[in-house]
């Protein structure tokens, strides 16, 4: 089977859930000694606010581009059987997943390392965005992925295409082309324009609308 025929990337629209076992039983073979997954699920609370949901929107063709190009960027980098990442959209109460990822290898550090790239990578360039909903109001975040790639082009530091595996302060590390905005129509009121990945974004992205971005990281947990 063609590495592009081990590999399952979906987005799941409103009221969809992710079925865990069939993208578990996607990426299991007789060949895989290791199988990697990654559980995303809404948490209760934010820095001592109640969450009650999230809410997921995506540019659904570009968000499926990249993160078919993420999945060929690990194979690159990594020994991999197969890859499968599954995305909701909508509302997703606590405790319930948003995002899933799956991947077999025939030794463990290669799916471990993979699994890792991979959903790191999902969260800083892949265009979809994330609104969390309180008791006492609601507020579109950005993953701290996304602004520490936001930065790293700001400073030309991410302006190069897909590299290979980097190691960096005695980790395994890597770095994939793209850069994701957050889509809004209301006025400016900061600063910040419209902007497009260095990489090759779709400029459509941008197109006589704002970005709203909260520039503040966040820690992972929530989604």
């Amino acid at each position: 089977m063609a590495n592009k025929d081990r590999t399952l990337v979906e987005i799941l629209e409103e009221h969809n859930l992710i079925d865990v076992v069939k993208y578990m039983n996607f990426v299991g073979s007789p060949q895989a000694g290791a199988v990697a997954t990654f559980s995303g699920t809404t948490r209760d609370t934010f820095e001592g606010k109640t969450v009650l949901e999230l809410r997921y929107e995506a540019y659904v063709p570009m968000a499926i581009k990249q993160m078919k190009t993420i999945c060929e960027s690990a194979r690159s980098s990594w020994d991999l059987i197969s890859i499968a990442v599954a995305h909701r959209l909508g509302p997703v109460p606590v405790g319930e997943i948003s995002v899933f990822v799956a991947v077999s290898s025939v030794h463990r550090a290669d799916s471990l390392e993979a699994c890792r790239f991979l959903i790191d990578e999902l969260k800083a360039s892949v265009p979809i965005w994330k609104k969390e909903v309180y008791t006492n109001g609601e507020v579109w975040k950005e993953n701290s992925e996304f602004l520490q790639r936001r930065l790293e082009l700001g400073n030309g530091n991410g302006s190069h295409s897909c590299r290979k595996r980097l190691v960096e302060e005695g980790q395994h590390r890597k770095g994939c082309c793209g850069v994701k905005v957050r889509i809004d129509e209301v006025p400016v009121v900061d600063d910040k324009s419209p902007r497009t990945s260095s990489c090759g974004g779709d400029p459509s992205l941008a197109m006589g609308k704002t970005i709203v971005a909260e520039n503040r990281e966040e820690e992972d947990g929530v989604g």
